[in-house]
């Protein structure tokens, strides 16, 4: 699907193309407590978090090999991959405004991501999925990436939360509600799904010089990191356990 880690760094970079630094995303996967009993946490935590933003849900489109080569990189912790998907924010389906691309870069244990404003689509039952891909010849021309290996793999949707720490370091979200839906290139129905209500994700994200203070936060939390993708879990409930 791409080379390795994915060079960002040897292309001529589109105008409306945004990078992001590298940074630590530390990710909880809670079963035990409620999202508001997480949130309680959060703010009782010595970071002194507070909301920002507002809660909305997150739309997502991942695109992998036939052979789902990025799921079975990142069960097998592969440390250098790239992700692909489609995200936007509000409904789910019908007509979305404001999709973008973005590319995930995994490099050891910090994150890069990539993004580019896509034009406007329909997503229902009558979308051709393979073809939204082709609003993005720029970056299809500027990237180690084949984007003609991949498909659709899985459509997922979760509601989150935003919180951020007094001085500005550290940030966390929460993700819940998350729900999972089996996506092909065309005819799709999306009656294949799969709903966790109970579940509950904790992201800690920082950028690499803040990593000394993190522990002061992570030793407040009842819970331990643990390695969790919502790819990775989605694809596994919506096309693995269902046949």
């Amino acid at each position: 699907m791409a080379k390795a880690a994915t060079d960002i760094h040897n292309f001529e970079k589109p105008d409306n193309l945004i990078i992001s630094g590298y940074r630590y995303e530390r990710k909880f996967f809670i079963t035990e407590l409620s999202k508001y009993q997480v949130e309680s946490l959060i703010k009782l935590n010595p970071g002194l978090f507070s909301e920002i933003y507002y809660r909305r849900f997150i739309n997502n489109i991942y695109f992998d090999t036939f052979d789902f080569k990025n799921y079975y990189d990142n069960t097998e912790g592969v440390t250098d991959r790239v992700k692909v998907r489609i995200r936007w924010y509000g409904d789910l389906f019908g007509y979305i405004e404001k999709p973008t691309l973005e590319l995930k870069i995994k490099n050891g244990l910090v994150n890069k991501k990539i993004s580019l404003p896509m034009r406007p689509f329909h997503l229902n039952e009558n979308t051709e999925i393979s073809g939204i891909l082709d609003s993005i010849d720029d970056l299809k021309e500027s990237l180690t990436i084949d984007f003609r290996d991949l498909s659709p793999s899985l459509l997922n949707r979760y509601s989150r939360k935003y919180f951020q720490s007094a001085n500005g370091f550290y940030r966390i979200t929460i993700d819940s509600d998350l729900c999972f839906y089996e996506i092909n290139k065309r005819n799709n129905t999306f009656l294949n799904q799969s709903v966790d209500r109970d579940s509950v994700i904790l992201e800690l994200k920082y950028d690499r010089q803040h990593d000394s203070g993190a522990a002061q936060i992570t030793s407040h939390f009842p819970f331990r990191n643990t390695k969790s993708s919502k790819y990775v879990n989605g694809v596994h409930k919506v096309r693995y356990m269902a046949y």
